[in-house]
């Protein structure tokens, strides 16, 4: 943490939606100190704004860190819309000794990818395709024999996907993501204005981060703050270990996160869990979707969690998978957050107002899910990405990306939330959009102003977003390539642009 006097900025409330005169901004031991005009100057090092509109840094809620560093790795296959499509991308693309690919999504494909498929344009060298949504994975026989798995005709989904995925990197080539690379995503984040996420990779995490922390190579590295989750399989050794959420791994800047239980599946893969069969069920052995943990598994989880100090963030997309999250919060009492949220009935909304849990919430995954909203969920698509319903009703809504299924950027994810589209297109069910100001109060952690007391944790902007004018489309335009002028995490600034 760092001392640091702010010259001649201009603070924005978020929640008045007003601006003030200009001021200076004192932060010692990484929080506002005194906020004023013309303040007296010490020993501390001085950024000059030069009017610069002020506002509280915002926060990525949902990131798998190392996931979104290893998509420079990965063939891009997104915006593909059939295997055989995928296919021809994977046979023209150079690979080495595994063939890796990311961003497919199946959910609308007239026919569902198969091993044969794969082998005829892979021959014996490995490949792993996994679909946009993270929540399956295309292997070819050579991948799957590599890795002791029986041969099987279509692909691994959900649990048996989640199990296999920390195995990768026993195939040639493939390996662990190299620190320099999450670096480099750390200082990109922090160029976007990002002075926190919420680390929910696949990984035992209470030791990662206190690892890199301990690390030399890491000093100096452009930080945000880091929420690193932990999720059931290494529940029980970070108890044992003492920790708690919240608790520090190795650094002022790094604590401890939540519980992350993924209870259902995803709308891609077509497995996100639902109070009434898709409407193209026909073809689907599950047609309500996939319950990956069983309400009496998921309370049991929850209790255990609450009990040693842990919030927990349970990932629930279908509304049958909401319905079941939010009454588990109810009968254990614990805190914490309903991750997705992205079909929710109006029972659920109440219940997460009345209980104070966070709908934390990704609205550029309606950018890729549109058609198979269209297409799974037509008599509910009223229901989807309700972000105006949620904060009428008093929820706590906090947005992040899940990068890499969206890009790890705040301003594109409020442009989604602002517009329902891309700026190009027309908004999707525009009755749900939200103003430029809910998505920046909802980008803050829940922090709505600059106050004396609060985090260190200042963006400068060149422009005052609250004073723009135009219809939404544009408004999105805008937010998507807002420059960001300073950064400063703990009263640490970075100016990186």
């Amino acid at each position: 943490m760092s001392d640091l006097l702010i010259r001649n900025c201009r603070p924005l409330d978020l929640a008045g939606a007003t601006s003030g005169e200009a001021v200076d901004i004192r932060i010692r031991d990484g929080l506002v100190a005194e906020i004023g005009a013309n303040l007296s100057g010490n020993t501390e090092r001085e950024v000059r704004a030069e009017g610069r509109w002020a506002i509280p840094g915002l926060w990525d809620r949902h990131v798998h860190l190392d996931q979104w560093a290893l998509t420079t790795r990965r063939l891009d296959l997104s915006g593909t819309h059939s295997a055989a499509e995928v296919c021809a991308r994977v046979a023209a693309a150079d690979h080495g000794s595994t063939i890796q690919g990311y961003g497919h999504r199946t959910a609308t494909w007239a026919e569902q990818p198969t091993v044969a498929e794969l082998d005829a344009v892979t021959g014996e060298v490995p490949a792993v395709l996994i679909s946009g949504d993270a929540h399956h994975g295309w292997l070819n026989s050579a991948a799957l024999a590599a890795l002791g798995i029986p041969a099987r005709e279509g692909i691994i989904e959900e649990a048996e996907w989640f199990d296999l995925y920390p195995r990768l990197s026993e195939l040639p080539g493939v390996g662990v993501v190299a620190d320099q690379a999450v670096r480099e995503t750390l200082t990109a984040a922090v160029r976007r204005g990002i002075v926190g996420m919420v680390d929910l990779e696949f990984a035992p995490n209470h030791e990662r981060w206190a690892a890199r922390m301990a690390d030399p190579a890491w000093a100096g590295t452009p930080m945000p703050r880091i929420e690193a989750g932990v999720y059931p399989v290494d529940l029980a050794a970070a108890i044992d270990a003492g920790l708690r959420t919240g608790s520090t791994l190795g650094s002022g800047l790094v604590r401890l996160g939540p519980l992350k239980v993924i209870s259902d599946g995803s709308l891609s893969t077509r497995t996100a869990f639902c109070c009434e069969p898709y409407a193209d069920a026909v073809e689907l052995p599950m047609p309500y979707g996939v319950a990956n943990v069983e309400p009496a598994e998921l309370t049991e989880l929850v209790a255990t969690a609450s009990t040693h100090g842990f919030h927990c963030a349970v990932h629930a997309i279908g509304d049958a998978a909401v319905r079941d999250a939010v009454r588990t919060f109810a009968a254990v009492g614990a805190t914490g957050s309903i991750e997705h949220a992205q079909l929710v009935n109006d029972a659920e909304i109440s219940a997460m107002a009345t209980l104070s849990l966070v709908a934390s919430v990704q609205p550029a995954h309606l950018l890729d899910d549109i058609d198979a909203m269209e297409q799974c969920w037509p008599d509910r698509v009223t229901h989807c990405f309700r972000l105006r319903t949620m904060l009428e009703a008093g929820v706590d809504v906090r947005l992040g990306s899940d990068a890499p299924v969206a890009r790890l950027d705040p301003w594109w994810t409020m442009a989604a939330a602002v517009h329902r589209g891309l700026p190009t297109a027309d908004a999707w069910h525009a009755e749900e959009a939200i103003s430029v100001a809910q998505a920046l109060r909802c980008s803050t952690n829940g922090i709505d102003r600059l106050d004396v007391g609060g985090p260190g944790d200042i963006v400068l902007l060149d422009e005052n977003p609250l004073a723009w004018q135009g219809n939404p489309s544009s408004l999105a335009g805008r937010l998507g390539t807002m420059r960001v002028a300073v950064t400063v995490v703990a009263g640490h600034p970075w100016q990186l642009s």
